[in-house]
């Protein structure tokens, strides 16, 4: 199931698909930011190709006004 979001009602362990992005990402930690949020993020995917997702986690900084699609939460966190 997916629902398009306001970048506000985002919650940790949430999975969304960021705009401009195909690939859905796990959210890990959410945080006020100076002009919008900045969500930490990781692949959502159990195992990502290396060359796609160099990095285990990164921030994102969105403004509260900014839609999402969201396909759910993830239980385990």
């Amino acid at each position: 199931m997916e629902d398009v979001i306001p970048a506000g009602d985002v919650d940790v362990g949430d999975v969304i698909v960021l705009p401009d992005a195909d690939d859905p990402v796990l959210v890990n930690r959410v945080r006020l930011g100076q002009g919008g949020l900045i969500f930490t993020v990781t692949s959502a995917s159990s195992n990502p190709p290396e060359e796609d997702w160099p990095e285990r986690d990164w921030p994102v900084k969105l403004t509260a006004e900014v839609r999402l699609r969201r396909r759910g939460r993830d239980l385990a966190h």
